[in-house]
């Protein structure tokens, strides 16, 4: 791979986040990404340190059995705000929620490069075995490089009911590694201690921008790598959601979402809901973000309007906790050959 104006293109993966974080001006370190945040849960959450795993638990409030999700951030690692909003939302929305970490936490490595699959069948299996967790309804949701994760492990768990991938991707990539200006000479994941077959990336195209390295996976002549690449969610079970943006500058999340659904149809995978707004980007996921947050006025930074990422946020996320409140069984018998 080919990198031209390395310092943009560690900026622009750096912006490859599931949730909030954003740039201030180009920086020696992290490009201007702030520091790793690692947030407490608060009054109704737990601090949970054990058996290699990291992350805040948010048990659904009554008895239950309450359906429950992992819920993965992007490549802002640690435990961010963005995230963690999310997590408070679905906890009150009746759902046992485990936030975990994977990279940037304590104990955890600094970059997100070979971080093991395995992380999150123990993250998995963690939670179904909470009290009052149904473990019929197990779900994952990510975004970003969450999103990435989620497929992943979506196409080695049997036992999930659904998963929601915000800005996802059809192909694995290589990770991100701040110590080398952004730059990963490895795959972001591994299974069993070997790295997950990566997609190449293409030069970069000053016009484009950063979107302009990932728009390999597009390329017909790269039809061969992007297969040995793909994501197999023809293997999973559980039904899978996914959110984009039409307008994304970060990287081409609706035609990778595109990919991952006629991938599903094509090898009888599972059912497939794509919901794409055309006036949003890499900020379409998570919930509605009022006019008078601060965070408002900075929805557009990563492709579409700030009315159009508004907007497609406050109509997807009552689709996203109604896909996830459905029962066990719907929907998710895979597809006929």
């Amino acid at each position: 791979m080919k990198w031209k104006n390395g310092a943009m293109v560690a900026a622009g993966i750096a912006a490859l986040l599931g949730g909030a974080a954003m740039f201030r001006a180009l920086a020696p370190q992290r490009y201007g990404l702030p520091e790793i945040e690692v947030l407490a849960p608060g009054a109704t959450g737990q601090r949970i340190s054990r058996d290699g795993l990291f992350g805040n638990y948010f048990p659904a409030p009554g008895p239950g059995p309450h359906p429950a999700v992992l819920l993965l951030g992007g490549s802002e690692g640690g435990l961010g705000r963005a995230t963690l909003q999310m997590a408070l939302m679905l906890q009150k929305q009746g759902f046992a929620v485990f936030q975990l970490a994977y990279f940037g936490a304590p104990g955890q490595p600094e970059a997100l490069e070979r971080i093991p699959l395995e992380l999150f069948d123990r993250g998995l299996d963690w939670l179904k075995a909470q009290p009052g967790v149904d473990p019929e309804r197990l779900a994952v949701m990510g975004a970003s490089k969450g999103a990435e994760a989620a497929l992943l492990v979506a196409s080695r768990r049997p036992d999930l009911s659904a998963v929601v991938a915000g800005m996802p991707t059809s192909v694995a990539w290589n990770g991100v590694n701040w110590a080398r200006s952004g730059q990963s000479a490895h795959s972001s994941w591994t299974v069993g201690g070997r790295e997950v077959a990566t997609m190449p990336f293409a030069e970069w195209n000053q016009a484009d921008g950063i979107i302009s390295v990932y728009r390999a996976v597009e390329d017909p002549a790269q039809r061969q790598l992007a297969e040995r690449a793909a994501i197999p969610v023809e293997r999973a079970r559980a039904r899978l959601l996914l959110v984009c943006g039409e307008a994304e500058t970060m990287w081409p999340a609706c035609p990778m979402s595109r990919m991952v659904d006629a991938r599903s149809r094509r090898q009888g995978g599972p059912p497939v809901t794509l919901l794409a707004y055309k006036d949003a980007g890499h900020f379409v996921f998570g919930p509605p973000v009022a006019p008078g947050e601060p965070f408002y006025r900075r929805l557009d930074a990563y492709g579409g309007t700030v009315a159009g990422n508004a907007a497609a946020r406050a109509d997807s996320w009552p689709k996203v906790i109604a896909f996830l409140k459905q029962p066990a069984s719907a929907g998710t018998a895979a597809r006929p050959h």
